[in-house]
């Protein structure tokens, strides 16, 4: 496949060539993504970003001689980095995303959501598995702290997740804001609630406008100040 100009250059850091081959096929089907190197650890990883100069870093966290997260420091303000792994301690997004990490993605999460982070991340945005964001956000609100701000609540972007005064959302996307703040993916909103994931998709565009939310995370940090707030 011809690739323009404009191709997101993505390296892929994973001592599993199993993973970094599966990667590689999700990833390079993309009109506007090309994988340009693989790493089998994390001292690779940093030596092959420093040569390439990748858009994009995709790295796992238990690597040999450099752990994903040391990865995720060495290159903060070179490339952007995704931690993308299967464990989802909180430990582990919390130090990612101080480091700079433009995203923390679990395994299971599935190639729609690899893709919508890795755009998310050159669009200046971070992206966080649907089940990581709703327990931390959980937590926040059971804690009764404010989860206003990205960094506190683990999801990395700059300023407020809610913008200003909100506008009422009718019925049907507060039920899709709902299923986001559960943890849904816009297939599983679609096929719990009979509709296709491109209409939830045009639903959740207007549920993020109405409450000013910058992302899903966003939706989600909007869906328990409210159940906080009716405790």
């Amino acid at each position: 496949m011809s690739r323009s100009a404009g191709s997101i250059r993505i390296l892929v850091a994973d001592d599993q060539a199993d993973v970094r081959s599966a990667f590689r096929m999700i990833l390079d089907v993309q009109p506007d993504m090309t994988v340009v190197a693989e790493a089998a650890d994390g001292a690779a990883a940093v030596e092959e970003a420093k040569r390439l100069r990748p858009d994009v870093v995709l790295a796992d966290i238990r690597m040999p001689k450099l752990d994903g997260l040391e990865v995720t420091r060495q290159l903060s303000g070179q490339c952007k980095v995704i931690v993308v792994t299967t464990f989802d301690l909180d430990e582990y997004v919390h130090t990612a995303l101080r480091h700079g990490a433009a995203g923390f993605l679990l395994k299971r999460s599935g190639p729609v959501l690899l893709i919508e982070a890795i755009r998310a991340a050159m669009a200046g945005d971070a992206l966080i598995s649907p089940q990581v964001t709703v327990r931390l956000l959980r937590h926040m609100a059971l804690a009764g702290a404010d989860p206003a701000p990205g960094p506190a609540v683990g999801v990395g972007v700059t300023g407020p997740l809610i913008a200003g005064p909100v506008e009422e959302l009718t019925e049907r996307e507060r039920e899709i804001a709902e299923l986001v703040a559960d943890g849904a993916t816009n297939a599983e909103v679609g096929a719990g609630l009979f509709i296709s994931p491109g209409t939830v998709k045009n639903h959740l565009a207007n549920i993020q406008r109405k409450l000013g939310a910058r992302n899903r995370v966003g939706v989600a940090s909007w869906v328990w100040e409210q159940a906080a707030a009716n405790r």
